[in-house]
């Protein structure tokens, strides 16, 4: 093969090393039982054997690889792995899965491979204890050694260390000891890849260096993007929780009023009430789920239509259900109804002196769950139904909270005529089973 320039070997094999590193750390990333394991800070003894499982079986055939033939010798990632176990699983894991990764070149008469690696292991145990804030590991990337400078200012004019340059002086440490090792003893004792003028140790070292941060910025970004899913998630829940404390207090701040309207002139009724109300507070209080079965919030209704039936009377307020029983056990978004239930009472049906009726629908429609409330009361105007989702603070939540749990994937219609009364329809998508879980 023709030379094109010297040390053209040199690189090829440096630069197929950090392809390896790359391809490897990129396969097990895509594992979610290892992703459980890498980026669990503070492991138990089951975790850190877990986290040696996973990656001594493929440096140590990588180390095999090696043995095969000269033209494998980039698939060797003994120390850079050995370096990584320690740094990432502590002073036990690293010397424990150095020694593993080199087994296979110990049996090959290279007597110097285990006592190298599990050094190397053991330094890298060392730095993760030694830095304060853990973080500082992932910050060591393929770029630090351009930050040398600024650190030498900081720890020269402030006495500040900057972690990161801890194990970028480590992984150069090591590469040099391993070299200096190699040309002082026979060379079939240890493995390394020579170097013997300034520029090829530097090519050496930036090899080295690259073979373990490459990794590591492969395994960080990976970090992040689970890091900002979870605050993501947190945030829709602490939105969630912000929407129904809205509504809470609202429906309970509605209801007292009732309570107190019946007190004056029926006792007896307002101890019934007050009962209901208990019993609806103790629900709530009892397990706070996004989602429910719609029996659930159809019995929750049934509790607080109670209350309102006492409050106009059995004959000025008629409820009628027309419930498909195939709907019963799918899952809603808790306090779906009563909002729009009370809505209906308050805005729709208070106005009109002979009291009114509200029907309660539910159906599949392709596969979808369709859920509908009427009222035949005064309506919405025009004026107010442009601002029906911004005035209301049950409807605007109702529409909010669907907005927020099913993206685009819902509909919530409002038709309404003057007089006449207005119809809620709302379409979400069919929820499993396992919904229930989610809080």
């Amino acid at each position: 093969m023709e030379t094109f320039f010297p040390g053209q070997d040199l690189l090829f094999t440096l630069l197929m090393k950090v392809g390896v590193a790359a391809s490897l750390a990129a396969l097990l990333v895509r594992w979610e039982d290892f992703r459980n394991v890498l980026f669990t800070e503070v492991r138990d003894s089951d975790l850190k054997l877990k986290l040696i499982l996973f990656l001594t079986p493929a440096l140590a055939v990588g180390v095999l690889l090696r043995l095969v033939g000269y033209p494998y010798r980039f698939a060797d990632l003994m120390l850079e792995g050995s370096f990584l176990l320690g740094l990432l699983g502590g002073r036990v894991v690293g010397p424990l899965g150095g020694s593993m990764v080199s087994l296979p070149a110990f049996l090959h008469h290279e007597w110097l491979s285990m006592p190298m690696a599990s050094f190397a292991g053991l330094v890298g145990g060392l730095i993760r204890q030694a830095i304060p804030n853990l973080d500082g590991i992932w910050d060591f990337g393929p770029f630090t050694f351009l930050n040398i400078p600024r650190a030498l200012w900081r720890f020269t004019r402030r006495a500040t260390v900057t972690w990161e340059m801890l194990p970028l002086g480590a992984c150069i440490g090591l590469e040099l000891g391993r070299l200096a090792l190699g040309h002082a003893t026979k060379p079939q004792w240890l493995f390394y890849i020579d170097a013997r003028n300034l520029w090829s140790i530097g090519l050496l070292l930036l090899g080295t260096v690259m073979a373990i941060t490459v990794p590591l910025k492969i395994w960080n970004n990976t970090r992040i993007q689970m890091n900002l899913e979870q605050h993501q998630q947190l945030l829709l829940k602490a939105r969630m929780d912000a929407l129904s404390s809205q509504i809470n207090p609202h429906f309970l701040f509605n209801t007292l009023n009732t309570v107190s309207s019946l007190i004056r002139y029926d006792p007896d009724l307002a101890r019934v009430v007050v009962v209901k109300l208990s019993n609806i507070l103790r629900r709530l209080l009892r397990k706070h789920e996004t989602f429910v079965p719609l029996h659930e919030e159809l019995g929750f209704v049934d509790d607080y239509l109670d209350i309102e039936v006492a409050r106009f009377g059995r004959d000025n307020l008629q409820i009628f259900k027309q419930v498909d029983q195939q709907t019963l056990e799918a899952f809603v978004p808790s306090m779906l109804l009563q909002p729009i239930v009370e809505n209906s009472i308050k805005h729709g049906l208070g106005a009109k002196l002979d009291g009114g009726q509200i029907t309660i629908r539910t159906s599949y429609v392709e596969g979808r769950l369709v859920i509908e409330v009427e009222d035949n009361g005064v309506g919405i105007s025009p004026d107010r139904m442009a601002q029906v989702y911004v005035d209301g603070i049950g409807m605007s939540n109702v529409h909010e909270r669907l907005r927020m749990l099913y993206g685009d994937d819902f509909r919530m219609d409002i038709s309404s005529s003057e007089g006449a009364g207005t119809l809620i329809r709302i379409e979400v998508p069919e929820l499993v089973s396992e919904m229930r879980g989610v809080s």
